[in-house]
């Protein structure tokens, strides 16, 4: 059974980092494009970050220059670190695998149950 399982959200201040890993089991996704999305309330999900199989990376306008996707293919896991947080970064991340290898196009297949995190004084 695939499962992607997400850690490292809570609670920052303004300014602050944290970082987002997501564990992923039951296959490897050597092959496959990883991404972040976020979906914060009463808004849409939107995607955050994506890293093709080859590493190519792929940045949402409103983090790019603050966050950092990466993956780890050995330990089957992808992280994000992100820095400079905003309170408008405050949403519910979620991990995605692709259908497919790049990022162009990216196509979820399978998701994660998501991360809290909260940008606040």
């Amino acid at each position: 059974q695939v499962q992607l399982v997400e850690s490292g959200g809570g609670l920052v201040q303004p300014g602050g980092s944290l970082r987002l890993s997501c564990a992923a089991s039951g296959r490897t996704f050597s092959s496959n494009a990883m991404a972040w999305y976020r979906q914060a309330p009463g808004k849409q999900r939107e995607l955050v970050a994506a890293i093709s199989s080859a590493g190519g990376i792929l940045y949402g306008f409103s983090v790019k220059d603050r966050f950092t996707i990466s993956r780890d293919n050995a330990k089957n896991t992808v992280y994000l670190q992100m820095n400079s947080l905003k309170p408008e970064d405050t949403a519910v991340y979620y991990c995605a695998a692709s259908r497919g290898t790049t990022v162009v196009g990216i196509t979820p297949q399978y998701w994660g149950p998501g991360t809290q995190v909260t940008v606040s004084s």
